[in-house]
């Protein structure tokens, strides 16, 4: 990389943002740090970072399949309220369309927006697995910390600063394609995530063949 002339992208401090609610109560954590999946909609996290504007802070919150990394839902929002981290599920529920019977598990540090009633009423309702990390700190929910810590570094403050909103939305959609569909992850074998679900299906769909 010096002799071409190139430099990596350099992860900043992170900065803390869901805090968690001590009267709530917290579901078990089904996943102990061992963030793995042997397929899709097995294991996804979630968390949400802060981004600083000229009007104002925002807050982008993902929701990542742990499989092959792939970012499934994700939102922008001028507030850190249970409906912005929703919003983001919801998009990963209508783009992924998990099968509801419990085999998806969905895990989350001990944010108020993850553990409180409407977030779990709605993973209930979807058949879905809740997990919260249960030492509450960043290890607990260290895959999702690594991807915010990608889009910091990747997208934030390489093109900030930022003027408003619809600019962090507009790039923010421009670098989730890129990373789904083009950016080589060392994790996966230096392939893009829509690659290693692909292969996965291909892979699938080969072994039924064979049985059959």
């Amino acid at each position: 990389m010096r002799q071409q002339g190139l430099q990596g992208a350099r992860r900043g401090k992170q900065l803390r943002t869901t805090r968690s609610d001590p009267k709530a109560a917290c579901p078990l954590d089904r996943v102990n740090r061992q963030f793995k999946a042997d397929r899709p909609n097995q294991l996804w996290v979630s968390d949400f970072t802060y981004v600083s504007t000229w009007q104002g802070w925002l807050y982008v919150a993902f929701v990542i399949d742990v499989f092959a990394r792939r970012i499934v839902g994700w939102r922008v929002s001028n507030s850190m309220t249970t409906d912005f981290v929703l919003d983001a599920l919801e998009q990963a529920l209508y783009a992924r369309q998990p099968e509801g019977n419990g085999s998806l598990i969905h895990h989350s540090d001990r944010g108020s927006q993850y553990v409180g009633i409407r977030y779990s009423e709605r993973l209930g309702e979807a058949g879905i697995a809740p997990s919260v990390g249960s030492r509450g700190d960043s290890y607990d929910n260290a895959l999702a910390e690594t991807i915010n810590g990608l889009y910091k570094a990747e997208l934030i403050h390489r093109r900030g600063p930022w003027k408003n909103r619809e600019s962090v939305e507009l790039a923010t959609l421009e670098w989730v394609a890129w990373f789904n569909h083009h950016r080589l992850l060392e994790s996966i074998g230096y392939i893009p995530p829509a690659e290693a679900e692909a292969n996965y299906y291909s892979r699938f769909a080969s072994n039924a063949a064979v049985s059959a």
